[in-house]
């Protein structure tokens, strides 16, 4: 006897929550352990003294030496920590633009990379992937972008704590973001469970086909791309987890797609964020496509060489 949809549902929401809540309380303790190491890098003026020293190489990208701590504040926590320091300086839409694209291509280095890895994909090699490409792309972005404009300046004041304030702080703005991303991994779980079982991951498949060979990636990776894109790696780090666990998309697959979306994912609310303090969102996007389009081809190049030429 046919199950009904109702019950058909009932069955996939209740075999997936098990995994989910696993994924969650994983990347709670990732999350939990990365922002307190920031908390008192930053308290110890640790982050300031990294930047620093990269202040030099910003200078080479025709950035001023102070975009540093906005680049290395975010690769090490997040956008919203980027912008809350770049929103201190007083800097031109050229130069904003640039380094939105460097923040975006390696923030929250870490939480980020550990999804990357379990999903199958090298740690090492995403790191330096997403590390290079910033760099790579803030160079090639300051040769071939407009003069300078206007400066953007938001006034914003940074008020000084006690180390006790600021783990207050600290606690107060951590258990915010675990309850969202609870709520969101969650949801996306269910989802893609749900998409799944009726039959709509498959036609979105075949929907996003011509758009993703593009880029090279297969087909099946089409609803990962999106919940990448729209909500990031972290967020959508429970759906990716259970896809490459479950079998439904090979290692080979998933690498790809990892190349392709360590620098180039969370295009709607990063870009949009970045954007509001004075980037350029079309040079956002367009940067990163081009080269998450470059990074792929590389991949399935080098491929095809091992297996020609190193056979099992």
């Amino acid at each position: 006897m046919e199950k009904s949809a109702l019950k058909r549902a009932f069955d996939s929401i209740k075999e997936i929550l098990p995994k989910t809540l696993k994924t969650c309380l994983w990347l709670i303790r990732i999350t939990v352990l990365i922002t307190l190491g920031v908390q008192f890098l930053d308290y110890l003026n640790i982050l300031p003294l990294i930047s620093k020293l990269l202040s030099p190489v910003f200078n080479l990208l025709g950035l001023p030496g102070e975009a540093a701590l906005a680049y290395v504040t975010g690769y090490f926590v997040n956008v919203y920590s980027a912008i809350a320091v770049l929103s201190t300086l007083n800097l031109d839409v050229r130069t904003i633009t640039i380094l939105s694209v460097m923040i975006l291509c390696s923030h929250n280095m870490i939480a980020e990379t550990a999804v990357q890895k379990k999903t199958g994909s090298s740690a090492v090699r995403i790191v330096i992937i997403r590390t290079l490409s910033a760099f790579v792309l803030g160079f090639v972005l300051n040769l071939i972008m407009p003069a300078a404009g206007e400066s953007v300046h938001i006034e914003q004041t940074v008020p000084i704590l006690t180390f006790w304030e600021m783990m207050g702080a600290w606690a107060i703005k951590t258990i915010k973001l675990i309850a969202l991303m609870s709520v969101l991994i969650f949801s996306l779980s269910i989802l893609q469970r749900l998409l799944s079982e009726f039959g709509v991951i498959k036609w979105l498949s075949n929907f996003m086909r011509p758009i993703l060979a593009v880029f090279g990636l297969p087909a099946k990776t089409s609803f990962l791309w999106i919940v990448a894109n729209t909500l990031g790696l972290a967020y959508g780090a429970a759906v990716m987890i259970d896809e490459t666990e479950s079998g439904k998309i090979t290692k080979r697959d998933v690498d790809l797609l990892n190349h392709h979306i360590s620098i180039s994912h969370s295009n709607l609310e990063d870009v949009l964020l970045l954007g509001s303090v004075g980037a350029v969102i079309w040079w956002l996007l367009v940067a990163r496509w081009v080269f998450a389009f470059l990074l792929v081809w590389e991949l399935r190049l080098e491929m095809a060489l091992r297996k020609k030429f190193l056979p099992l």
